[in-house]
């Protein structure tokens, strides 16, 4: 079967290198499906945890307002999906809580009513040969990522947890719906790892971005509970310069580390105050807590509308 072609994602969505070249952004990948149903709100089940809402991600007391106050219109922090005009009035109820993000008329049903692990893959060429879309799931180690994957498909242990960051060593894909896959990648950035597993981990997985025409976006997680970390920064450069398009979920939100400085909103708004002359239009963001539950929703209704469109495009494609 053919794979479908590549598609190049929403501007907003790749970072420019760092340093900033002095050339045209790049284009990135588009990502959402069908419109197949009408936009919706993320359910209430996303709103920030009490006494710590507020804040772009569902930050804390603390954080910066909101990207969405009551009553606005258009907010230049905001990430605008496919087929909402940069120019139309944004009212609140259309961002998806604790994030940047917009509902457009790409949004669908985002339920997750089944959910199977389908193989494990050493090297790129080995992953599923069909022609359903996939989103990767990518961040440091110990970062949260399998509990994240759990928690979206709401299977206690689906993706391995461990107390031992770098566990994953495969690519492990899991059909959702039976329509599309969600990806487990490896964590990069253990210490401590073999330099040759470390080199490993560096090969197939770029391997992966690079061949892999199915890939709708990479959800590339921050953990919210730890000042910005340079290997995170670094990641996010190398996809920007491959044209990949990624989302930042903060993962970690309902809490903060002893000893490792700044509660979780005070840290995304450096990261985000660190990224922002990376990008020629604000990327999309979310805020999540696997033990709270916030983001979830939210993450799943963002996802559906790449999905949708990436359908969408790759159906209209000759």
């Amino acid at each position: 079967m053919l794979l479908r072609p590549r598609l190049s994602l929403l501007r907003a969505v790749a970072p420019r290198p760092v340093p900033p070249p002095p050339r045209a952004s790049l284009p990135v990948r588009r990502t959402l499906s069908s419109p197949a149903g009408a936009a919706r709100t993320a359910s209430a089940g996303d709103a920030p945890p009490p006494a710590q809402r507020t804040g772009p991600k569902g930050g804390r007391k603390s954080a910066p307002p909101p990207p969405h106050p009551r009553g606005s219109s258009v907010n230049p922090a905001l990430f605008f999906p496919p087929g909402v005009d940069r120019d139309a009035a944004v009212a609140a109820e259309m961002v998806i809580p604790a994030s940047n993000i917009v509902v457009g008329p790409y949004a669908g049903d985002s339920r997750v009513k089944e959910a199977e692990f389908v193989m494990s893959s050493a090297r790129a060429r080995d992953c599923p040969k069909d022609d359903r879309p996939e989103f990767a799931v990518l961040g440091r180690s110990n970062v949260g990522k399998s509990s994240l994957i759990n928690a979206l498909i709401r299977r206690k242990e689906a993706a391995l947890t461990s107390k031992k960051p770098g566990k994953t060593q495969t690519i492990n894909h899991f059909l959702v719906n039976k329509s599309w896959y969600l990806v487990d990648l490896p964590g990069y950035g253990f210490a401590a790892a073999s330099q040759s597993a470390r080199t490993d981990w560096s090969s197939f997985t770029k391997g992966y971005f690079l061949n892999r025409d199915t890939l709708v976006g990479v959800l590339l997680l921050v953990d919210a509970s730890i000042p910005p970390q340079k290997i995170d920064i670094d990641c996010a450069n190398w996809l920007g310069r491959n044209n990949i398009g990624l989302t930042y979920v903060f993962t970690k939100c309902d809490k903060s580390k002893k000893g490792k400085g700044g509660r979780p909103e005070e840290n995304i708004k450096e990261f985000q105050e660190t990224i922002s002359s990376l990008y020629p239009e604000p990327p999309p963001w979310i805020m999540t807590s696997s033990v709270t539950g916030l983001g979830r929703d939210g993450l799943l209704l963002h996802m559906s509308q790449l999905r949708n469109y990436w359908d969408n495009e790759a159906t209209m494609s000759p």
